[in-house]
């Protein structure tokens, strides 16, 4: 349903917050052995997620990557999804058609259509904070 990038975008900025939530800072390596990711993706997935401001990139000695804890229960998860894969998970056809609307529809078109839906509001309900708080109570993990 998402790409990788937001596969990891996510699991990124969920252990960025959790570690906000701690007062830390974390460095590109910590991430992208928290998730599971290459360190060289994981770098391009965390300057596209700075670049949108959804996180923080500190330079320096004691830099790394960091979310203000005012801003944690700020952030919605459809902003992570906006900023790494656009608004095309709202769009596109549940078989893959390239021409499918209610004119002319797939043979899924309208339960995916509720499917989709369903999506959008749960992405736009649940917070970064939401993500972190199932991380640091060890009822979610980011990797297995």
């Amino acid at each position: 349903m998402f790409s990788k990038s937001c596969e990891y975008g996510i699991k990124a900025t969920a252990f960025i917050a959790n570690e906000a939530q701690k007062h830390n800072r974390v460095s590109l390596k910590a991430i992208a052995k928290a998730i599971d990711s290459p360190v060289a993706f994981t770098a391009k997935i965390l300057q596209q997620l700075a670049r949108t401001g959804i996180i923080d990139s500190v330079q320096g000695a004691s830099g790394g990557f960091e979310i203000k804890l005012s801003r944690i229960n700020k952030i919605r998860l459809s902003e992570v999804v906006a900023a790494l894969d656009g608004d095309s998970i709202y769009k596109g056809c549940g078989l893959g058609l390239k021409a499918c609307n209610a004119a002319k529809p797939c043979p899924v078109h309208d339960k995916f259509m509720r499917i989709r839906e369903a999506l959008r509001i749960m992405l736009e309900s649940t917070t970064v904070k939401d993500l972190a708080q199932g991380l640091k109570e060890g009822k979610t993990y980011l990797k297995r």
